[in-house]
């Protein structure tokens, strides 16, 4: 079980782009898988500049305390797809990884968004969990 902060985050920027973020992702994953990936790969090509990685786990937080006010399931699929929208929306670059989160039993599928080149963002990797990326968008 994954304990997440229910403490606000981020500049008012940065929460404002977490609600239009998780508002689009909550839409996109319910339309057809495709439609999603297209979206992300033109919010990758619209957030140009690096997101600094403080900056990233702060959006990532803003992103799982708006989801706490969702009624419905934002789970890691959704906060993570949330997290790459808003960056780009403020015009940042966060990729979207689909993949498999081992622990010590059991084997979890599990979606993360991630800095190119330093890892998972906003992630308990330090206690044990190790990622494997089946898909990088």
């Amino acid at each position: 079980m994954e304990a997440y902060s229910t403490v606000r985050t981020g500049t008012f920027p940065e929460r404002c782009a977490a609600a239009a973020g998780l508002a689009l992702a909550l839409v996109l994953l319910r339309l057809p898988f495709r439609h999603t990936i297209r979206t992300v790969r033109w919010a990758r090509r619209a957030g140009r500049r690096p997101l600094a990685p403080e900056r990233a786990v702060s959006l990532v937080e803003a992103v799982r305390h708006t989801g706490h006010l969702w009624p419905g399931r934002a789970a890691c699929m959704e906060t993570s797809l949330g997290a790459v929208l808003a960056a780009s929306l403020m015009g940042r670059r966060l990729d979207w990884c689909l993949g498999a989160r081992f622990a010590p039993p059991p084997v979890e599928y599990h979606a993360w968004a991630e800095l190119p080149g330093l890892g998972p963002v906003g992630e308990y990797t330090t206690g044990g969990w190790h990622h494997r990326t089946a898909l990088t968008i």
